[in-house]
């Protein structure tokens, strides 16, 4: 059996990460990264056109960062800092209509 989704790619979150920053993200800084970025991408769940994804630890365990896969740069880790702009990490992931600024 399978289960279809409109998903072009896929976006990986480390879970433990993002637990031990309790929160940093959103507009109050309470929210976890895969929650603050699946409210500014492309849709909801099977149906967004980019699935956000809390996935276990990564093992890279930065201090004050959440690490994050693209899965279509799956080379190129990301370190997310705890207040980042998430108008920019989302245009960076290719989640919003904006444009990465080339980072």
């Amino acid at each position: 059996m399978f289960a279809s989704s409109n998903w072009e790619a896929s976006v990986l979150v480390c879970r433990k990460c993002s637990k031990r920053l309790g929160g940093g993200f959103g507009p109050k800084g309470k929210m976890p990264l895969a929650k603050a970025l699946r409210k500014v991408g492309s849709g909801k769940g099977r149906k967004a056109r980019i699935g956000v994804v809390e996935v276990k630890c990564l093992g890279v365990c930065p201090k004050g960062a959440v690490t994050v896969i693209d899965s279509r740069d799956p080379g190129q880790w990301r370190l997310v800092r705890a207040g980042a702009d998430l108008g920019e990490v989302a245009a960076v992931l290719g989640l919003s209509g904006a444009k990465p600024s080339g980072r």
